[in-house]
């Protein structure tokens, strides 16, 4: 499968099943474009130099020869035309053993601001306010380290409504957690995702003695940040947050943290809330797309979609001009490696949510992830009891890049492997489907990534 664009003033073609990435000229990439038009991927360079001699094409036979001779030279190297390899390794992936290798901690279903967009419902999950109790919390912990198998990297993160809300258990897990890596000869690596309010002194400096990570959530510009993430009685929360996660981030040395936003129909220019935030000195950034119902007046529309492609490659254009003013950040969804990449079965399933990665409520239920919280439909088990319910389990283990018909012929499965089950089942009551709004977004963003890899390594070369 061939994918070829073009951005920025390259000519891009993907070679999706080998990863293979060419920067061409006018003259290979339209030769390629007419090769996949016209079926001739299999033919011999000479067959395929016969066809194209007598075509339309406006270059002259020893431009189109020596563009084939390039061409068939990728692909006797397995760089382009490449068969896909991956789809022989479905059966064994869909009978692979179940090791869990990550939990999502939900430490306090409740929250001090009022999100409009919160899937969390202002952090109670559909349900009741709660916070997890350190015993819970300590059953979660042993059933990982019980179910993980030989793998030694664990990971653990404490989320909410609002984590800080319950701090002296977070601490105490923390403490837990270390005192089990030794006998059992696991490492965890805790992350905390955190909306800043109650952030202190004292809580940064244990965060950044345990926490591998921290996810610090702001939504961009003061009245965009003050419109969506307002306290319960409706005042901003951005001048309280801002300079506490500008201390965050430099108390960290700008690694090991994220800045994380939302936007909605309400800053389809969103654009401007990274470089917002890249000018507020943040160097790590994710601002992602809002998934909500169609009826939510900040829900985004399929008729956004012209604007907000636009919108990532004015960011990847803006991204390049301050690289060369020496003000590099970096844009969580536009990251991508191009070398080597996430391992197979990574590029087939993504997250591993409700088989690699579970989510454990405050009473200890286990669900596939933390946006099926609250849906029984999806409740896997608990930590008394174990995974009781395999049946979910072993459906998610059969969700990849192959079971789903919009992603077979996709040329990003391999960059989002699949895309997220949650949207998929919010938007069409089943995990198998994709959420096409957010197709169309993740596609634009694997080619802005592309795009600016592409003009790092040119710039390189000059």
């Amino acid at each position: 499968m061939i994918h070829q664009y073009k951005n920025n003033g390259f000519n891009i073609v993907l070679d999706v099943n080998s990863g293979a990435v060419h920067v061409v000229d006018d003259v290979v990439y339209d030769v390629i474009a007419s090769m996949v038009e016209n079926h001739m991927e299999q033919d011999t360079c000479d067959a395929a130099y016969d066809k194209l001699a007598a075509s339309n094409m406006p270059y002259d036979q020893a431009q189109i020869k020596e563009a084939l001779e390039e061409i068939y030279e990728l692909k006797d190297a397995q760089m382009l035309f490449t068969d896909d390899i991956y789809e022989k390794s479905i059966e064994a992936f869909k009978n692979r053993e179940t090791v869990v290798k990550a939990l999502c901690l939900h430490i306090a279903h409740d929250c001090n601001l009022a999100c409009k967009y919160c899937f969390a419902e202002e952090g109670e999950y559909h349900g009741r306010r709660a916070l997890m109790s350190f015993e819970v919390g300590k059953k979660a912990l042993d059933f990982l380290v019980a179910n993980s198998g030989n793998r030694v990297n664990l990971e653990v993160d404490f989320f909410g409504g609002e984590p800080l809300m319950n701090w002296q258990v977070v601490k105490d897990l923390v403490a837990y957690g270390r005192s089990l890596e030794e006998p059992h000869h696991k490492k965890f690596r805790f992350t905390l995702t955190t909306n800043g309010v109650l952030l202190n002194d004292e809580i940064l400096e244990f965060a950044n003695k345990e926490m591998g990570n921290i996810v610090l959530s702001i939504d961009g510009r003061k009245d965009i940040h003050d419109m969506m993430r307002p306290f319960r009685g409706g005042q901003g929360s951005y001048d309280m947050i801002v300079p506490k996660f500008q201390k965050v981030a430099e108390s960290r040395n700008q690694t090991n943290y994220y800045v994380r936003g939302t936007f909605t129909r309400h800053n389809l220019d969103f654009a401007e809330d990274v470089c917002h935030l890249a000018d507020l000195g943040f160097k790590q950034i994710s601002v992602e797309p809002v998934v909500a119902p169609p009826t939510e007046e900040y829900a985004l529309q399929e008729e956004d979609i012209p604007q907000l492609l636009a919108e990532y490659d004015k960011l990847a254009a803006e991204m390049l001009r301050r690289h060369k003013e020496g003000k590099d950040f970096n844009f969580f969804h536009f990251m991508i490696d191009l070398q080597g990449g996430p391992c197979v079965y990574k590029r087939l399933s993504g997250c591993g949510s409700g088989t690699e990665y579970l989510a454990v409520t405050p009473w200890g239920d286990f669900y596939p992830c933390h946006q099926f919280v609250g849906n029984e439909d999806f409740l896997m088990g608990n930590v008394d009891t174990g995974i009781t319910n395999t049946k979910i389990r072993d459906e998610f283990k059969c969700c990849n890049v192959y079971s789903k018909e919009k992603c077979k012929n996709c040329f990003a499965k391999f960059y989002c492997s699949g895309g997220c089950a949650a949207n998929s089942y919010n938007f069409h009551g089943n995990i198998h489907d994709a959420y096409d709004l957010g197709c169309e977004l993740q596609k634009k963003r694997v080619e802005c990534a592309i795009m600016l890899k592409a003009a790092l390594a040119a710039e390189e070369e000059d």
